[in-house]
């Protein structure tokens, strides 16, 4: 199906210009002024709908949840393996094809808006700095005890030859994956609101496909599963990281009401922690991206480095840097096959503890990548406006790959070799994941200078989860507006600040860290079906664009304008 031309006679052309109007009805006085109140309504219902099912009927959710999450995995496991592998391959294509890297997400010449250091630094904190400081402990360690080679029985668990098997799973799951996932998300969407004029949201990137339906009930469908995906997504993040705060908290001597005798956080501390810290957030979101989003992302990046630095000075820097070296190698040589690769059970015990593998790692990962895909695509879209699709991409895929892979190697090796040697003698690999971090502070430094690096640890956090909340907030008002100017509209940020929070506070006191993750794995599946539609969509629109250049046909809404004038 070609797009309709926006006005006029396109005959004499074998291609028509893009569409570069998508209205979107928003109302124009009151409470919802400036929004779609057929995707704002129905999405805020759904959240609170959640909420208070898991306040007031836990046993019920927690039940039905689990039940619900077992058969999404098992039924949709090949298809988040196989939608993911797509999305890189599609990602990667457009950026390296001579043609389509040179088209820039805005007008021709349009210059970025943000320099390299801060689009780098808000890429990273927004997109994935929580996980980053709960996993780069949690995960080498867990797939240097468990990963598909140890479970086939090729090597030993523990070992120094499980090591290297352990990067090759860790930067699978941390590397174009997700960034891919990310990257199309936003590239699909920033491609047509900065060339074609379309409205900042989710459903203009499937007006390629589409065309003008997306102004109407589907496109509200659209936008209503991208917001409940986001706040699920983000909901994740969020409890990996609130769990940890409290750890870091709790290592610092702030005091024993914060975890219970299991080691977990305590109701009390979790509420308090979300107060603090969503509260900070809902008034950093309401200062917008150019102010408090991007103080707190150049923050981050700066402590991030220094944290670094440690881990390479008085960590295992050499073992670090050969880790990064060799599994990066590891990673682009095996990635095709690992991309694909989905096992299936035989019957026997090894088959299915393969499955198992995958279904508690990859496919849980691959959801998670998919349920952020909104907010962080949304997010990266707003602030990448005049960038080539190369740079963009290219950009998008390797700068916070590599910041991942550099985390998990010099940390989780640093952690890896103090279990290895003897020195942690297990008190690593027998802390809770969130604690892995602290507890790897502790052996490696004495005990005052691992406080004052643990406060580091504890503010980093801090900052992350902070700029990850109010992104998210400010992403979810956006959809609602249309794509309006997120700033206007105070009264909903409060409100979305104020779900993030129930959301996040209600599952971890019911179940948890893996309440929030059962959650958020089937909010993602719908949405997982919105970023395949999205892939084709913005591998169409790219294409269609090289074809109008070639008759002389526009292809950005202001060329359209002067085009038409001149009929």
């Amino acid at each position: 199906m070609t797009q309709q031309a926006p006005a006029g006679e396109t005959k004499d052309f074998p291609i028509d210009p893009p569409l570069v109007d998508l209205p979107i009805d928003t109302h124009d006085r009151g409470f919802y002024d400036g929004f779609s109140r057929e995707v704002t309504i129905p999405a805020k219902i759904i959240v609170s709908l959640l909420i208070m099912w898991a306040i007031f009927f836990p046993v019920s959710a927690t039940e039905t949840l689990s039940a619900a999450n077992s058969s999404i995995i098992a039924n949709f496991s090949g298809w988040y393996v196989y939608l993911v592998a797509t999305v890189m391959a599609v990602a990667l294509l457009l950026a390296v094809l001579p043609l389509t890297g040179k088209l820039r997400i805005g007008a021709p010449g349009e210059k970025p808006e943000f320099g390299r250091f801060s689009w780098f630094a808000m890429l990273f904190g927004a997109g994935i700095g929580i996980g980053m400081l709960t996993y780069s402990t949690g995960e080498p360690l867990a797939h240097w005890s468990n990963n598909p080679d140890i479970i086939r029985g090729q090597i030993e668990p523990l070992t120094q030859e499980a090591i290297r098997p352990a990067y090759i799973y860790t930067f699978l799951h941390w590397g174009f994956a997700a960034w891919g996932t990310y990257g199309l998300v936003g590239l699909a969407i920033g491609y047509v609101a900065y060339r074609r004029g379309l409205p900042l949201t989710i459903r203009s990137a499937l007006a390629p496909l589409f065309g003008r339906v997306m102004s109407g009930a589907a496109g509200h469908v659209v936008d209503i599963v991208a917001v409940v995906a986001t706040i699920l997504g983000v909901a994740v993040t969020m409890g990996l990281g609130v769990e940890q705060f409290i750890a870091g908290l709790y290592r610092l001597g702030v005091g024993e009401w914060l975890v219970d005798a299991e080691g977990s956080s305590t109701p009390a501390a979790i509420i308090a922690a979300l107060v603090l810290l969503v509260g900070a957030s809902t008034i950093s979101a309401l200062s917008g991206v150019g102010r408090g989003i991007k103080w707190l992302s150049n923050l981050n990046m700066g402590l991030s480095f220094a944290l670094l630095a440690l881990f390479a000075i008085v960590g295992s820097g050499m073992l670090g840097l050969e880790l990064l070296t060799i599994g990066v190698f590891d990673y682009l040589r095996t990635l095709p096959q690992m991309a694909l690769t989905l096992f299936s059970s035989d019957g026997s015990e090894t088959g299915d503890a393969l499955v198992q593998w995958q279904l508690d790692w990859s496919v849980f990962y691959w959801a998670w990548w998919i349920a952020f895909a909104p907010f962080v695509g949304m997010f990266i879209a707003r602030i990448s406006r005049g960038r080539t699709v190369r740079e963009y991409v290219l950009g998008v895929l390797l700068v916070p790959s590599m910041m991942c892979f550099v985390w998990m190697a010099l940390v989780g090796g640093t952690a890896i070799d103090l279990e290895l040697s003897g020195a942690a003698d297990g008190a690593i690999l027998g802390a809770n994941i969130s604690d892995q971090l602290f507890a790897t502070l502790a052996i490696l430094l004495d005990p005052a200078v691992a406080s004052v690096v643990s406060g580091l640890v504890v503010i980093l956090l801090m900052t992350y989860l902070i700029t990850s909340a109010d992104s998210a907030i400010l992403i979810v008002n956006t959809i609602n507006g249309a794509g309006e100017n997120e700033g206007q509209h105070r009264n909903h940020i409060l409100f979305w600040g104020a779900a993030l929070a129930f959301v996040v506070g209600s599952m971890l006191i019911i179940g948890g860290i893996d309440a929030i993750r059962i959650t958020m794995i089937i909010g993602a599946l719908p949405f997982s079906f919105v970023v395949a539609l999205m892939a084709i969509a913005i591998a169409k629109a790219i294409i269609f664009d090289i074809r109008r250049k070639r008759y002389g046909v526009p292809t950005t809404a202001e060329a359209c304008e002067e085009w038409l004038e001149g009929k």
